[in-house]
């Protein structure tokens, strides 16, 4: 990443950026009114797409400000509201920082999900399928973004070790989905949350592999289409080209 300096924005909706993806603002009128909520991120970081697409499903109204990740220097906003780790996501509710993008999606279903209601949320109702939700939820963040960081940054016999080893982990993924609709059921929830921003990488995994999802996976490809035609995925989810552009300059991929 190049050492350029970055200058901290203040946490305000932001107009469009001149980068190539199309995400704008999250100040739509007709969302549900919050307190002060606001998604301190960078466009192609998978880990904060999830606060986005979570906020988005649950009709929260909030800022947005972008943390240029090419860059080493944090900005202040991030050193201040995450000192620990230096990292986004981060989602400022009322002036106090919640970190880590899954510990965000939990927060932001006990504050916003309806669980009187009836309306929507993310975690199931049922512990036992909020266990299990939680837990695939480790292994997408655990075994599968370090085997993707393993096949992108390897070569030759490493690298057809790590596309075997993340192949088979996306089967397991696609065994749990199974013939549902979503991972949960009928209705996009938690795991949705967690899993869909990496299908912005899936292309990438395609080419740099030389291998077809479609037929390695082909449930979980439906699935991917199912998410995108929702609005708060859609609207997220960056061009495939660009995020497999941006991450061959940051592993060095030829």
């Amino acid at each position: 990443m190049p050492p350029t300096a970055y200058k901290t924005r203040s946490p305000r909706p932001l107009p469009a950026t001149p980068r190539l993806h199309n995400h704008k603002p999250e100040t739509t009128a007709a969302m549900a009114t919050a307190g002060e909520v606001t998604c301190v991120d960078f466009w192609a970081n998978g880990f904060g797409m999830r606060a986005r697409i979570a906020l988005r499903e649950l009709g929260v109204a909030f800022h947005y400000v972008e943390e240029d990740l090419r860059v080493r220097e944090r900005s202040e906003l991030v050193r201040r509201m995450n000192p620990v780790h230096r990292s986004v996501p981060i989602l400022i509710h009322d002036g106090r920082p919640v970190c880590g993008s899954v510990n965000i999606l939990e927060y932001i279903d006990e504050v916003w999900g309806k669980k009187t209601t009836g309306g929507p949320r993310l975690l199931p109702h049922d512990p036992l399928h909020r266990a299990h939700a939680r837990f695939w939820a480790d292994f997408v963040d655990q075994k599968v973004f370090s085997t993707q960081t393993k096949f992108l940054k390897s070569k030759g016999e490493e690298k057809e070790v790590a596309k075997v080893e993340l192949l088979d982990q996306l089967k397991h993924l696609e065994e749990v989905l199974g013939d549902k609709t979503f991972f949960a059921g009928d209705e996009f929830g938690f795991l949705d949350a967690v899993l869909i921003p990496f299908s912005s990488m899936f292309h990438g995994y395609e080419q740099h592999g030389g291998f077809s999802l479609e037929t390695e996976c082909p449930n979980l490809m439906r699935w991917v289409r199912t998410c995108k035609e929702r609005e708060s995925v859609k609207s997220i989810l960056p061009d495939e080209d660009e995020m497999y552009e941006l991450h061959k300059k940051w592993y060095g991929i030829e």
